[in-house]
């Protein structure tokens, strides 16, 4: 799963698990490409806008091109790529043993053939011949050695939560890695396929020592090497020409840090560069009315939510969660906070999540869900039942981005009309992250905005955070029944039975309301019209994007 707390600034795992999928091809059925949420044109949201499968594939080759990120990223040290700004670059320069397509499918990457002889055993067999960028050639020990990086509880993974039930990485052959578990465990295949499938040079890694990710090469196997890193400035890309794959289309790769949004959008409207996933939503209409390029969007399997922190005062009522729902503006706010470029949802997974299960299952996990429609009527009624009139509640809100500052306002708007006294607490955009990390930073605050995407196409990786003790369980629910179904969901390798299981998880989360669902997400690009090729979809955080990016005519 991952979550960001707005344009990418997630806190998710400990990204919180937040991210990729993989598989095993032989144990799980490849995903087929994933179909977005409808087109919103009809639903009171604002501007229609279309899901696109892609862009038009490159024409030939181009000397370089250029790509606005909104943050720098620490460190490319892939043990703590959790966020956007580090794997949208990070993805370009390592490959991981599975590979998440960019129709959110799965496929070999670095293993050629990944198998599961028996619920606690996964076996890699590894690609031949495959050259990382410090000139050795790829083996099972380094296989072993990238996966221990991430077990280490010194390195403080943020991937360290997808090996909780890793018992042993061992080499089996010099092209073969095995992987035992404690228990069954259908998620630990599927990010595979993320960052914490990285597979670097053993001794490039060891030779960099502390430093690796912040100075010198990444020693990985992708399409781009990391050539140059202008601190505060930029990071330049080059064509890795030992690479395993298809050639990169464009020799260069230059990643701008644009932190302000305004400067981000005069900058791709300038052609001053010429692309970026993440978009200000504030940004979609003047990018949309510019001559310079295409703005698209994509599959982004995101959910925007209103996270609970504090089930202990007057949000411990269900009837004060169930009044806030009914009375929350979710077309509003889709028209306002998201640009139009959204879809309002009662429902805490995305829809193309749900690619691999049956339409008889996808329904049972979504009719008869609490209605994204606002009621003012019935939620005064539960309100007044609780006896919580005039009741105090703080949501925290800040000026990341208006996904974050209208959606808080919304909330506020949304409790006044039934009777709630509910007020905001600004805090600074460098500080907000802190509100997934830190118990402390979340005092006094009993709810804030939670953009979730999650990073393998499963509905299973959101689900889990409310299983007792899950990382981002900021209320601290616990249900015994919810946490045995959480078990037996993970357990469960067959596509079509987990998925029965998670249905019923979450009917069971939407019931309670431990977030309150307001919108899908999509994902945004921005190209100029001098090149193409991007995918539009969520999968360019671990699908090597810009290999495919060149000129469009």
């Amino acid at each position: 799963m991952t979550m960001r707390p707005r344009l990418g600034t997630g806190a998710r795992r400990p990204r919180g698990r937040c991210t990729a999928a993989t598989g095993a091809l032989a144990a799980l059925a490849v995903l087929a490409a994933c179909s977005g949420p409808p087109n919103p044109a009809g639903d009171g949201s604002g501007s229609p806008f279309t899901l696109s499968p892609g862009t038009p594939r490159a024409a030939g080759e181009i000397d370089s091109f250029s790509w606005a990120v909104y943050a720098e990223p620490p460190t490319l040290d892939y043990t703590v790529a959790f966020d956007y700004p580090q794997n949208t670059i990070l993805s370009n320069v390592c490959e991981s043993l599975m590979r998440w397509t960019p129709d959110l499918g799965l496929e070999p990457g670095l293993a050629r053939k990944a198998s599961n002889p028996d619920p606690t055993t996964w076996v890699y067999d590894l690609r031949a011949g495959v050259r990382f960028h410090d000139g050795r050639t790829m083996s099972a020990d380094d296989v072993v050695h990238s996966l221990g990086r991430q077990r280490d509880p010194d390195n403080a993974a943020a991937w360290a939560q997808m090996f909780q039930n890793v018992t042993a990485v061992t080499r089996t052959g010099p092209l073969q890695v095995t992987v035992k578990l404690r228990k069954p465990d259908s998620q630990f295949p599927q990010y595979m396929a993320t960052a914490a499938g990285v597979v670097a040079s053993r001794a490039g890694v060891e030779k960099t020592g502390r430093d690796y990710g912040t100075t010198g090469g990444l020693a990985c196997t992708g399409p781009f090497e990391l050539r140059t890193w202008h601190k505060g400035q930029s990071i330049e890309l080059a064509r890795f020409d030992g690479y395993r794959g298809t050639r990169a289309k464009s020799a260069k790769v230059v990643f701008r840090f644009l932190t302000d949004p305004s400067a981000r959008t005069n900058a791709l409207l300038s052609g001053e560069v010429d692309g970026g996933y993440l978009i200000p939503t504030e940004s979609y209409a003047r990018l949309r009315q510019g001559s310079t390029g295409t703005l698209h969007f994509g599959e982004g399997l995101s959910t925007v939510n209103v996270s609970v922190t504090d089930l202990e005062g007057p949000l411990g009522d269900l009837r004060v969660r169930r009044a806030l729902s009914l009375a929350l503006d979710r077309s509003g706010f889709v028209r306002a906070g998201l640009g139009g470029a959204g879809t309002a949802t009662g429902s805490l997974t995305a829809r193309a999540a749900w690619a691999a299960a049956s339409e008889r299952v996808r329904q049972a996990a979504f009719d008869g869900l609490p209605p994204s429609e606002p009621d003012l009527a019935a939620a005064r009624k539960l309100i007044e039942e609780a006896g919580a009139t005039g009741a105090k509640l703080t949501v925290a809100t800040s000026s990341i981005g208006q996904d974050v500052s209208l959606l808080a306002t919304a909330v506020q708007a949304a409790g006044t009309q039934i009777g709630l006294d509910i007020r905001l607490k600004s805090i600074a955009p460098n500080a907000f992250t802190a509100l997934f990390t830190d118990p402390g930073a979340r005092e006094g605050i009993d709810m804030f905005p939670l953009t979730y995407y999650n990073s393998i196409t499963d509905p299973l990786d959101l689900l889990t955070n409310f299983k007792t003790g899950a990382y981002l369980n900021f209320a601290g629910y616990s249900d015994k029944r919810y946490d045995e179904g959480v078990e037996r969901a993970t357990a469960a390798y067959d596509p079509e039975r987990r998925a029965r299981i998670v249905a019923k998880l979450q009917r069971h989360a939407a019931e309670r309301l431990l977030w309150i669902p307001v919108a899908e997400w999509p994902t945004s690009l921005f190209l100029n019209r001098r090149i193409t090729g991007a995918p539009t979809t969520i999968a360019y955080m671990y699908y090597p994007w810009a290999a495919d990016v060149g000129a469009a005519r």
